[in-house]
């Protein structure tokens, strides 16, 4: 796991459960917004962000440039959900860890499709984050999208843009 900024031990249980919230419903407006500007945000200026398949990002421009070219993108754009499963306080460092279901559009099939990751979200004060640390495992979200985007083709609902991503990534 890479090393994450570390905060000083000064936030309450109570106000990083608060900035959680805050940040989890702001999360939850810009997917149905696709406001992507909302979710970067959420982070200091100088923020770190890194993600294991996409790299690092310094500072909220960077953070907002890679989130609005990810999630408007394929499979990005199929993704209208990111809820927490679990999460954990951990108040002597100013962090919360959780696990956030990347949710694909539902086929109506009864089955939950995405993937999902950990992250950890470093507290930095007034409903503000300096660091966000993604970990999962790429080769499990591209066997995920590639199970959706068969579904979705054989429904008649897979986009052109996934047509072409499935040209791209789906042979196995």
């Amino acid at each position: 796991m890479t090393t994450t900024q570390t905060a000083p031990a000064t936030w309450s249980r109570a106000e990083l459960e608060s900035a959680f919230a805050h940040y989890q419903a702001e999360v939850e407006k810009a997917c149905a917004s696709r406001d992507w500007d909302l979710f970067a945000a959420l982070f200091t200026e100088d923020a770190t962000y890194l993600e294991h398949a996409y790299g690092r990002f310094e500072g909220r421009a960077a953070i907002r440039e890679w989130i609005v070219s990810t999630m408007t993108t394929f499979p990005g754009s199929e993704m209208p959900h990111f809820p927490i499963d679990w999460y954990l306080v951990d108040e002597e460092r100013g962090r919360i860890v959780c696990e956030v279901w990347n949710d694909l559009h539902d086929l109506g099939d009864g089955v939950r499709h995405g993937a999902s990751n950990l992250t950890i979200l470093t507290y930095a004060g007034d409903n503000r984050w300096s660091c966000e640390e993604d970990v999962y495992n790429p080769a499990t979200f591209l066997r995920a999208v590639r199970r959706w985007s068969k579904l979705a083709r054989e429904q008649g609902r897979l986009s052109a843009e996934g047509e072409a991503w499935m040209a791209a990534f789906g042979a196995r």
